[in-house]
């Protein structure tokens, strides 16, 4: 059941990118002739809208092919009125960017949608706390709630950590021990730890972990929102910088992941309930958002490029540059298709 939910909603997100494309192409005037998701032979077909709507064998993608565009042969032109080739290139990117955006607002959606759920956050309160560390000399106890810091009230652990990391000098913590408010002053200490993308840092910290106690949020309407767009720019920014660890060697090429970890992780959310699957599903919209923008000639950012020289330069680029550039695109996308799914049989096996 999982693997099937998770198929369905890489199908989806899938639908919802190309979804974008062909809306803007059809608002620019051009022509859609086909509209598929997956690759490969043709399983299910029909016609609206004057184009051809197909799920094909291989879901692992999807594409829409409009009226003078060929990924297979970029020199292949059709400068017909509604064909792609005849509009501008503002226009063109706004086609091409469209998909991307899409995925965007997809992940805003589901964020919005989970916290209509009330979700559930890391409480600030204490669990154990580090021998001689700042709070084990202030005073700090297992079991106590932290509900404020310099004034400033936290609702999770993740405000609380926040504040703490930004602080400069002593802090003042309110504190609930067993329901008796108490006051305590320390000072973090700059300590080493990781980052999610285990590289070593300095941190402040005070010298305690978290209890482990969740807690639901009831937030109003704007908080809703909020929430949303919050996490929405955290991930395309946690991706964005994954991916350029990943193109500069901060992060090791075993940490790429490919389809195969993407339909485990969906698996296992299923397992944990539907708020997790919307999770996961927002986390990969945007991924899929953040790669395809990526300035591979393969993928939209590819196109983008050119675009964007053909607008600078007021020339298209050359015909054996395109070539040339959307085969050594081809051979990019799908060297780290293959390598993402290199590392996740090697995590298989590894784990075997």
């Amino acid at each position: 059941m999982g693997y099937l939910v998770s198929l369905l909603v890489l199908s989806g997100l899938i639908f919802f990118h190309e979804l974008g494309h062909f809306t803007a192409a059809r608002l620019m005037g051009v022509y859609v002739e086909v509209f598929s998701i997956g690759f490969g032979k043709r399983l299910f077909t029909f016609k609206a809208f004057s184009t051809e709507w197909s799920i094909s064998a291989i879901p692992l993608g999807g594409y829409v092919r409009m009226k003078g565009q060929d990924d297979t042969d970029p020199s292949k032109k059709i400068y017909a009125p509604d064909s792609y080739n005849s509009k501008t290139p503002l226009q063109r990117i706004f086609i091409l960017a469209a998909g991307p955006l899409a995925n965007f607002v997809l992940a805003f959606i589901l964020y919005f949608a989970i916290a209509l759920g009330n979700p559930s956050a890391l409480a600030p309160v204490v669990g154990d706390v580090v021998k001689d560390s700042p709070a084990f000399v202030a005073g700090l106890k297992s079991n106590d709630t932290i509900l404020s810091i310099n004034g400033k009230k936290v609702a999770t652990w993740k405000e609380m950590a926040e504040l703490i990391k930004e602080s400069k000098g002593a802090i003042a913590l309110e504190v609930d021990r067993k329901g008796y408010l108490k006051l305590i002053t320390l000072t973090p200490k700059l300590q080493d730890a990781k980052n999610m993308y285990g590289e070593d840092i300095k941190r402040k910290m005070i010298g305690v972990s978290a209890a482990g106690v969740m807690k639901k949020r009831n937030m109003d309407f704007f908080q809703k929102l909020e929430y949303a767009t919050d996490q929405t720019v955290f991930a395309s920014t946690l991706i964005f910088t994954g991916v350029k660890k990943l193109i500069f060697g901060e992060v090791p090429a075993s940490e790429m992941g490919g389809v195969i970890s993407i339909v485990k992780l969906t698996s296992d959310a299923t397992d944990a309930g539907w708020m997790s699957v919307l999770f996961f599903a927002a986390l990969i919209s945007v991924n899929l958002g953040v790669l395809n923008l990526l300035p591979i000639p393969a993928l939209d950012g590819g196109h983008i490029m050119f675009n964007l020289y053909e607008l600078l330069f007021r020339r298209e680029p050359s015909e054996k540059i395109l070539v040339n550039l959307t085969i050594a695109g081809w051979v990019i996308l799908f060297g780290l298709m293959g390598l993402g799914l290199f590392n996740d049989i090697n995590r298989i096996f590894g784990q075997g």
